[in-house]
């Protein structure tokens, strides 16, 4: 073994005195891995990290390593735990390590490489596995994408009688309200990437692409679309273009029903959803991927042939929904946000003459901000109702391009299409994505993206298109965008007061009634879900719903308690934050003295 040793590290090298060197376990374009032994007598996975060789985009805004607080922060059974970390020298170069604790297995790109899955429950077990931590990951309030989900990123854990999956290297793991910025993809392996990750855009979907051709690379012995491309690394975009070429084509599967037990077509409809180029045709959560895996819910078969987000000309028409519905009046609560909102903006919109009149001008647009899950979604199509505008929804993966031009050409025709069918209502959900701070270190596209945007802004109003923008950073949008004339209205929509929570308890429980028990306490009901947010309110029923169908029971108050008590509340520090990044949108003045942009924050009323 010490003949073959390649490591940066000798063996029974001792790292801060705490852990010897044993094993050199492999070498990776910025990392190694070694096994160590601690004081303690326990053996650890250690990975050394050399800062000459990292990206600036792997280092938080106060120089940490992205994957070592990540994994500082994270626990869960299916993901590889934090043990400790640090930095060292070692002949006169400086290193960080981390140390995770030890899995007694083997990688799953070294069982498929040994056997063939036999089995459907094996595949599943394997599979819901790493769903698991992956939903674990994207429900943080500062949600986590891997980015590198592929067979030699799968340990199993093979110390108890069934193998546990955990998954491994978050090396390339990125905050999700980082999806704008660039990010180095050298050493990724392409073939289990989503193509809109080649743009330098990821997200949840993005992971779920990647599981699909994890679980067709064990059903089939490669992964979909399979390309061999080793001869193309150092041409990164020539393999990126030769992958996204490939992916034009159907997707083909071989027949392998006789050879794999329990194998059927719900197999195929879960991988060809799983697949879809498009990010919003495959499963919206990790969550809905297990219920497929667990027949839990039926999935309808889909065309593997689709047009690839690689840049081309994307001909995809934004959907256009009619102005109808209860507006304001479909909104529990919030009385103050609709108040000022009516006065501030909507008055305005639905008079433009009188505005004229008075010498008003016309708002081109305002951001929507606050915490996840707070309904701003649900609030602007409430508010395009209550204007009486026509309601169109885009968003990043809609509008981005993997080529410049056409994330420029896609902006433009959105504004076209919106002003076809105005009074229109543009809303772009996760703004900041798109229009990200271009004095950050954000992708080319992103800043073209801004500037095509600024142009398009221009008298959007007097046009009959009013942008509506929502985000959980506003101060991660483009400063030049909250000037005035832009997205110049800023409200702030927080978490559901107690007379909300109680609002929003009775709107969806009486939906319910011929299933609902006697009884209901709606003001414990507020109560007991201080600090949760409207969508957890809207889970919290759903969960009770579900119970009690498949008991054949009503939904009782002692029913809502118990579940209430599995949700967890957004966390106060959360929270705390949130209230810090309104008082800066409150207090501060967009323009400076040198007046360079900064992002300002105050309603211009």
């Amino acid at each position: 073994m010490e003949d073959n040793y390649k490591g940066i590290l000798p063996k029974n090298f001792s790292v801060d005195e705490k852990y010897s060197v044993i094993l050199f376990i492999k070498q990776g374009s910025n990392a190694e891995t070694y096994r160590v032994k601690g004081k303690d007598g326990k053996l650890y996975f250690l990975k050394l990290f050399s800062y000459s060789k990292l990206h600036r985009s792997a280092f938080d805004s106060e120089n940490n390593l992205l994957e070592i607080e990540f994994l500082k922060s994270i626990k869960h059974p299916n993901i590889v735990s934090y043990k400790d970390s640090g930095e060292l020298i070692y002949e006169g170069k400086k290193f960080g390590y981390l140390v995770l604790n030890f899995i007694a297995g083997e990688t799953l790109a070294e069982k498929i490489s040994r056997e063939k899955i036999e089995s459907v429950y094996d595949l599943k077990q394997i599979i819901g596995d790493v769903l698991n931590g992956l939903n674990y990951l994207h429900n943080l309030h500062d949600p986590i994408i891997h980015n590198e989900i592929t067979p030699q990123n799968i340990m199993l854990d093979l110390s108890s009688a069934i193998p546990q999956a955990k998954i491994i290297d978050f090396g390339f793991a990125r905050s999700f309200h980082q999806s704008s910025k660039a990010y180095n993809k050298e050493g990724l392996n392409l073939n289990y990437v989503a193509t809109e990750c080649f743009n330098s855009f990821y997200s949840p979907q993005s992971d779920l692409f990647s599981v699909g051709a994890v679980m067709y690379h064990l059903l089939f012995g490669m992964p979909p679309w399979s390309k061999d491309i080793s001869k193309f690394k150092a041409e990164r975009i020539k393999a990126e273009d030769m992958i996204i070429e490939e992916r034009k084509k159907p997707l083909s599967f071989p027949k392998v029903s006789s050879e794999i037990v329990d194998f059927d077509e719900t197999v195929i409809k879960i991988l060809k959803k799983s697949l879809q180029q498009d990010p919003e045709n495959r499963f919206q959560s990790a969550s809905e991927f297990t219920q497929a895996l667990n027949g839990e819910i039926e999935i309808e078969d889909a065309d593997t042939v689709q047009k690839v987000k690689s840049g081309e000309k994307d001909d995809k028409k934004l959907k256009t929904q009619k102005a109808k519905g209860k507006g304001f009046d479909a909104i529990a609560g919030l009385d103050d946000l609709k108040k000022e909102m009516k006065r501030s903006v909507i008055d305005v919109l639905q008079n433009p003459e009188k505005a004229e009149r008075y010498g008003a001008k016309l708002p081109n647009g305002m951001v929507l901000y606050g915490p996840p899950g707070c309904g701003k979604t649900f609030f602007a199509k409430h508010f395009a109702e209550e204007v009486g505008f026509n309601f169109m929804l885009a968003t990043p993966s809609t509008l981005k391009s993997r080529y410049i031009n056409a994330t420029q050409e896609n902006i433009a025709k959105m504004f076209e299409d919106a002003e076809k069918n105005a009074p229109t209502i543009i809303f772009i959900d996760e703004i900041n994505e798109l229009l990200p701070n271009r004095d950050s270190d954000s992708h080319e596209m992103a800043k073209s993206a801004v500037n095509e945007m600024l142009a398009q802004m221009d008298r959007t109003g007097e046009k009959g298109i009013f942008i509506i923008g929502a985000t959980n950073y506003p101060d991660m949008i483009d400063p030049a965008m909250l000037r005035s004339g832009r997205l110049e209205k800023k409200f702030y929509l927080p978490p559901p007061d107690s007379k909300l929570r109680k609002a929003l308890f009775e709107m969806s429980l009486n939906q319910r009634k011929k299933v609902l028990d006697f009884g209901i306490d709606y003001d414990s009901l507020s109560i007991l879900t201080e600090n949760y947010v409207s969508s957890d309110i809207e889970s919290i029923v759903n969960e009770a719903t579900s119970i009690a169908m498949a008991d054949d029971t009503r939904i009782t108050m002692g029913l809502l308690e118990k579940v209430i008590k599995s949700f967890k509340p957004f966390p106060k520090e959360e929270l705390r934050k949130y209230q810090t990044i309104k008082a800066k949108m409150d207090g501060e003045n967009i323009e400076q003295k040198n007046d360079r942009p900064r992002i300002g924050f105050k309603p211009n009323n």
